[in-house]
């Protein structure tokens, strides 16, 4: 089993890489592997679009969300985006452990691949 970091940097016209990030964590976790996915810079911004029910992505931002591989959102960026208020709603953790930003160390430390989209 492999542990892998997703960190979602897409802004909001780059959605075939916000996307994939939802697909290789659902396969990933799916096939047994340790997965986060963290939503950082202007990748915050996706909160706020997957998490209405009438997008055409939903569902499978439905099912990732079950499988409870979402680590947490960007505190800093969240807040620069002006997206807090929707993590906020989403249930989603803020992380901020570096001045305000995910630590990414923490993530190498404990043995993760890490994957930027």
């Amino acid at each position: 089993m492999k542990k892998v970091a997703i960190f979602v940097h897409a802004n909001e016209s780059e959605l075939a890489k916000a996307l994939h990030a939802l697909l290789y964590a659902q396969e990933l976790k799916e096939a047994g592997h340790e997965v986060k996915v963290v939503f950082d810079g202007a990748g915050t911004v996706w909160i706020r679009k997957f998490e209405e029910p009438e997008n055409k992505y939903y569902p499978l931002y439905k099912t990732v969300k079950q499988l409870d591989v979402i680590e947490g959102v960007c505190e800093y960026c969240a807040g620069a985006f002006g997206v807090a208020e929707d993590v906020e709603k989403s249930g989603f953790n803020s992380l901020g452990e570096k001045n305000g930003h995910p630590s990414i160390s923490s993530f190498i430390d404990q043995g993760y691949q890490l994957i930027i989209l």
